[in-house]
Parts: C-alpha cells; structure tokens; sequence
C-alpha cells in the first residue's frame, strides 16, 4: 500500500481527500489511499509518522502551515524562503517540506493579471499569505498585508480608506472568512470603493463564490474563486512524491 493524507485542524470538509480518491481511481492505482489527519494540536504530528505505515507524502493545510515546520527533517529551498509547508515528502531519510501553493496560486492568478493590478492587497496573515507575498515579489506587485492587529508590517481593515483601496488593485483574500458553513461572512473592507479595474482573488473553494467574490462582482471586479489553485497545487504535490 502506498498511503497519503492531509494535516489540519477541522478538515472533514476538504478538498485533497475526495481529489485524490478520484485520482486513484482513474488511474486505477488500488493500492493508493488518502486519509485525513485531523489534529488537535500540531505535536500529534508525530504520532502519525511514527504509526502510520507506508506514509508516502502529506498535504497540510490550515492552522499548521507554518507550525508543522520544527517538525520536519529537512526543506525545499523555496519552502523556506517562503515560511510555510504544504506538502510533505517522506522518505527513508525523514521528512522533507514543499510549497506548492505558490505554483497553484500563480498559475490560478495570472490567466486575469492585467497590468494595472500592479499593488495588492493581502487579506490575512497566515500560512498561505506568505506563499501569496513570494509569487507577488516574483511577479514585482507590490503588496501590503491587512489584519485584524496592527503591526509594522500590515493595515488593519479599520485603516482602509478610499484611496488605499483605489491604488491596490488586486485584492487577495488569504483568510479563512467566508469559508463554508459561515457564508455570509466576508472581510471587512469597504467594498464600496471597489470598480471594474480592479481583481478579487479568493482563496476560498466552498463556497464557490463566496461573499467577498460577490461583493467584488456587484462593483464590477474581475473575480476568482480557489478552485483552479487547488488543482494546480495537489498536481505539484503528486508530481513531488512520485519524483
């Protein structure tokens, strides 16, 4: 048996899971199987590479992105420039951490990218945040991070104002605000100041228009679920364990 699963907190609803089942199936690979790991806190991670036989590779998603990372034997060096895992390798040596939630989200975000979104604004401060800061220095858009606490380093949403939205173009919600089953919810930005140059990217699958993308499309924003991020993402990370 060739065994992988998914890392995170909460998780029966993801996306990775149903994924790769389907993958397996295709391919017919029956001695493939994928699980989720769903932990309580990020030390229980040992208990699943001690006890779990024939692990081949993980995902990990939200809240252990960053967490997971004293726990690895080695990293990609693209993972730790970015500061966040979301694949795992294993191997007879240990563990070895990825990113590919960068590749996904560029090949995702860039079909639309039209020049003048070239200033973001980042929603969020988590794991996946700082994978949406590495590509957005590769593609040299500048950023600003938005949080709900002030720091030297980003806005809080209360900083807002007509101006700052007018100039940062390209919107990106890296937090988990809106996500099923709270629906409703959406990051508190004055989406009033929002027009029809600019582009709202959520990372956000379930719903697949959540109510920030909504919000956005009424003021006549180009708009992007993270659907296609996925795909592209779980593709690198298949791609990385059968290397």
């Amino acid at each position: 048996m060739h065994k992988f699963g998914l890392i995170g907190k909460n998780i029966e609803y993801s996306f990775s899971r149903g994924y790769f089942k389907e993958k397996f199936e295709a391919l017919k690979l029956t001695n493939h199987s994928y699980v989720n790991f769903d932990l309580v806190a990020i030390d229980e991670f040992k208990k699943v590479i001690t006890n779990t036989k024939n692990l081949v590779g993980l995902n990990v998603t939200i809240p252990y992105k960053e967490a997971i990372i004293p726990f690895l034997n080695k990293l990609d060096p693209e993972a730790e420039k970015i500061g966040a895992v979301n694949t795992i390798k294993v191997t007879k040596n240990g563990t070895i951490g990825y990113n590919t939630d960068a590749y996904g989200f560029q090949k995702s975000l860039e079909p639309l990218l039209k020049k003048h979104h070239a200033k973001a604004l980042i929603l969020g401060t988590g794991g996946a945040s700082k994978a949406i800061a590495y590509v957005l220095e590769q593609l040299e858009i500048e950023y600003i991070f938005v949080s709900r606490s002030k720091t030297e380093n980003n806005l809080t949403y209360g900083d807002l104002t007509k101006q700052i939205i007018s100039e940062h173009t390209l919107i990106i919600n890296s937090s988990p605000v809106g996500t099923h089953p709270r629906i409703n919810d959406k990051p508190d930005i004055p989406y009033q100041y929002i027009a029809a140059n600019h582009y709202l990217f959520d990372l956000i699958y379930n719903p697949e228009k959540t109510a920030f993308l909504k919000a956005g499309e009424e003021q006549g924003a180009i708009i992007c679920n993270g659907s296609q991020m996925l795909m592209h993402q779980a593709e690198k990370a298949w791609e990385i364990w059968n290397l």
